[in-house]
């Protein structure tokens, strides 16, 4: 008999309360909704051409949202549910996802451009249309690189640069870029089934904020947890705050399970994570993101061949930093 260790774990039911890939929801989220009926009822009347032809290439026959599909972009935050779909090349949409900014981000990426670019684009031009002079003219330039500097941090904030995913086989690499600030051994972890080591990574705001999966996997449930936002840098963070954690196993042999949690702080309160338990997936592959400051928590097994490679102070990068490998 094969040894359990080796078994492949069955797949958990989806966790009723991840109902979207933004289990926190938010005011991005009912404006994108409110957007997203007046966008269909302007669509089935005056390109219903294009509706039929969206309806005709779509694939699957169950609609796992709560309004009518038309096309991809209808399925933008319920994409962990079981759902229609379109192949890539009848997905008019698909380039989005080559941007050099996070697709989940795009819509907070605009609204907050406006909201900072807009008054410091206005601002400026009154002052160099006015002649203003004097105290009041400094502190009106120094309000408008304010605003500009913070609109060009949303901007840092929601990149997505392309990574070199290493393909040396053992590999464990790091889910989330940012600072590492714990290696902890754990005596029993009830998912993992035995001894697991806990890695802590603490993402600034400068930080990019995609996450990937460490290993080659399949997904095997995700855990919802509503919480606080306490401070990231806070252990009590990992407890307490609001959390997905996804849990997965190697897709090759001995399939060692991991999870994956992504926990908010203080500034980030939105998280992100499009997967669904089946789901199969690269090392290096984007699984979801954390919006604005966070912490993500990578749990390993415990095992003679495992060799931890980073250390508390290390700096990570997501998809590229080898965490640990085993021997």
């Amino acid at each position: 008999m094969a040894d359990a260790s080796q078994q492949r774990r069955p797949l958990e039911p989806m966790d009723p309360r991840l109902t979207t890939i933004q289990p926190g929801g938010g005011i991005i989220i009912r404006l994108e909704m409110a957007w997203g009926y007046w966008r269909r009822w302007w669509l089935k009347t005056f390109r219903k051409g294009y509706v039929e032809r969206m309806r005709a290439c779509r694939k699957g026959d169950v609609n796992g949202c709560p309004h009518e599909v038309l096309d991809p972009r209808d399925l933008k935050y319920y994409s962990n549910q079981p759902n229609y779909w379109w192949d890539p090349e009848d997905d008019p949409f698909r380039y989005r996802d080559n941007l050099p900014f996070a697709r989940v981000g795009l819509a907070e990426l605009i609204a907050f451009s406006v909201m900072f670019f807009g008054p410091a684009i206005g601002l400026s031009t009154y002052l160099l249309t006015s002649g203003l002079a004097g105290p009041v003219n400094y502190v009106l330039w120094t309000v408008v690189l304010a605003l500009a500097l913070l609109g060009l941090e949303i901007v840092w904030f929601f990149r997505n640069p392309q990574r070199p995913i290493p393909s040396e086989p053992g590999l464990v690499i790091s889910p989330a870029d940012g600072k590492v600030v714990l290696i902890e051994e754990i005596e029993h972890d009830p998912d993992i089934g035995g001894p697991a080591v806990l890695i802590g990574i603490f993402l600034s705001i400068f930080n990019v904020h995609i996450n990937r999966t460490p290993v080659a996997a399949r997904v095997i449930g995700l855990r919802y947890q509503p919480g606080k936002y306490l401070n990231a840098l806070r252990p009590e963070s990992a407890r307490e705050n609001e959390q997905v954690a996804i849990h997965i196993e190697e897709s090759y042999a001995p399939h060692r399970r991991m999870i994956i949690r992504q926990i908010t702080g203080a500034i980030a309160r939105r998280i992100v994570c499009w997967l669904k338990p089946g789901d199969e997936l690269e090392r290096g592959e984007q699984i979801g993101m954390i919006k604005l400051g966070s912490r993500t928590e990578l749990v390993l097994p415990r095992e003679a061949a495992l060799e931890i490679i980073t250390k508390v102070g290390d700096h990570v990068k997501a998809g590229s930093t080898i965490m640990a490998r085993y021997r």
